[in-house]
């Protein structure tokens, strides 16, 4: 009995895999990882300080009266817009980065903050917002009591009763 080897069809899509792979590994075509067009237009920081949520948006380009923050449940929206939107004129460029037009970027936001009394600034292109966190939702410190020593201390003794009454 003679055994006959067959090539598989899934060598050669393993290979155009292969072959993708490097085609597609070139810098040329290489995606920024864990970006999208939101995320580019709008970059940001978010970081909890002692009694508030802080978040930074980096927005060169866009004037304050441009930008318009607003809070619904717990999603956070941050929406702005710099210069026109030249989408028309597409020609004579080497390279477009730039975004001008509208862009709006939402996050969810944790429970616990008192978004009414939320303060923005913004100074050299850059929105920071401070979110208060709710007086129950700020971190406070429970002190640890040490028990006197000696028989009062034990649970449960009539010694450590309050001697308010004489026998």
């Amino acid at each position: 009995m003679t055994l006959m080897r067959r090539p598989s069809p899934l060598g050669d899509l393993l290979a155009l895999r292969t072959a993708m792979d490097r085609f597609l590994d070139e810098p040329f075509f290489r995606p920024v990882i864990g970006t999208s067009e939101e995320t580019l237009a709008m970059p940001m920081d978010i970081r909890t300080v002692d009694d508030a949520l802080v978040i930074e948006a980096a927005l060169p380009g866009v004037r304050p009266e441009d930008v318009e923050i607003s809070v619904l449940g717990d999603a956070l929206t941050l929406t702005a817009s710099s210069g026109t939107d030249e989408r028309t004129e597409t020609t004579g460029f080497h390279l477009r980065e730039i975004r001008r037009g509208r862009f709006r970027r939402s996050v969810a936001l944790p429970s616990g903050l008192r978004t009414d009394a939320a303060r923005a600034t913004f100074e050299n292109g850059v929105l920071r917002l401070s979110i208060p966190r709710a007086e129950q939702a700020r971190p406070h410190r429970i002190p640890v009591a040490v028990p006197a020593e000696g028989p009062a201390a034990e649970p449960g003794s009539e010694a450590g009763t309050t001697a308010g009454t004489a026998g």
